[in-house]
């Protein structure tokens, strides 16, 4: 996702910095590394934050370890991994200056079982799994140091993101992984009756709400990034088939407790206070996604792995 983002503010003409693992950010942005600077690293090094982030004025955060189906399984490791090292970054941010940090949080599972559809970000928060329990927590911290030392911050709960270059094996990003499992002819497995039904955001349009948060200066921090559309796995599952021209295989399995049953977010404050909203139906989206993945050599899906 954050491959999106840097392109276009790199098409428009911002400076930009790049904090990734070794080897990753070389082969992420081969095609554009002149007109990047690029730092490799370890998130849970304070330093190596602080040497990368001397002289930015805004950070995207967007990195994560743990995705909300796996989450449960290790709730220890998702708060070290996620909580402690945001803190780290928030700390890095507050020595080295930084004016703003716009964090990618998640609409999807913050809100839990919601009574209101589409959900408006004043809706209660009964996150399901520690993934939505962290990404809360985060964003207490971010008023936190906002509070005490002026960070300021904007929060964007995005929908399910998909589209070219996001994941499309293990547990997250439905989307990748069906596609993937159509190009290599295997069957679909979804949970429970495939009416479960999510907001599926292209990934292009996302990478503009984070662009568009740089300049807002609504005094509201929290914003769903979402369409407002809602469609459920069964509909997804006919799209994928006009598509990409191929029948799907589908299996079904018992349905999970971390899924909630339906999941569509109000894009209405982001379009009033900052100026976004989606442009690429799901169709053209999907479009696009599956061009993607036939030219993608190397796309492998797991089968032990793939569950929606």
């Amino acid at each position: 996702m954050g491959s999106h983002l840097v392109e276009l503010l790199v098409e428009e003409g911002f400076r930009v910095r790049v904090f990734d693992q070794p080897g990753r950010a070389s082969a992420r942005f081969r095609h554009i590394m002149e007109k990047l600077e690029s730092f490799e690293g370890d998130f849970f090094r304070g330093d190596e934050l602080v040497s990368a982030l001397r002289g930015c004025e805004y950070v995207f955060h967007l990195i994560g370890t743990t995705v909300p189906a796996t989450s449960n399984r290790d709730p220890v490791f998702d708060v070290e991994s996620n909580v402690v090292g945001t803190l780290r970054l928030l700390e890095a941010c507050r020595q080295a200056g930084v004016r703003k940090v716009i964090f990618s949080s998640s609409g999807g599972t913050v809100y839990g079982e919601a009574g209101d559809q589409p959900i408006p970000e004043t809706h209660p928060t009964e996150p399901r799994s520690s993934y939505g329990i962290t990404k809360l927590a985060i964003e207490k911290y971010l008023a936190l140091f906002n509070h005490l030392h002026g960070l300021n911050y904007t929060i964007l709960r995005m929908g399910n993101v998909y589209g070219p270059r996001l994941p499309v094996s293990g547990e997250q990003g439905v989307v990748g992984a069906f596609l993937a499992r159509l190009k290599l002819d295997q069957p679909l497995v979804i949970y429970g009756d495939g009416l479960i039904t999510r907001d599926y955001v292209y990934v292009k349009d996302v990478a503009r709400a984070f662009r568009a948060a740089m300049g807002q200066s609504s005094p509201l921090q929290v914003f769903n990034i979402g369409t407002g559309v809602g469609t459920s796995l069964n509909e997804l599952v006919v799209v994928m088939e006009k598509v990409t021209e191929r029948r799907a295989q589908v299996v079904r399995q018992p349905a999970r407790s971390v899924d909630v049953a339906v999941n569509i977010l109000n894009p209405t404050r982001a379009r009033q206070h900052l100026g976004w909203q989606p442009a690429t139906s799901l169709e053209t989206g999907l479009r696009h996604a599956w061009k993607w993945i036939l030219g993608e050599r190397e796309i492998q899906s797991d089968p032990n792995s793939n569950g929606h």
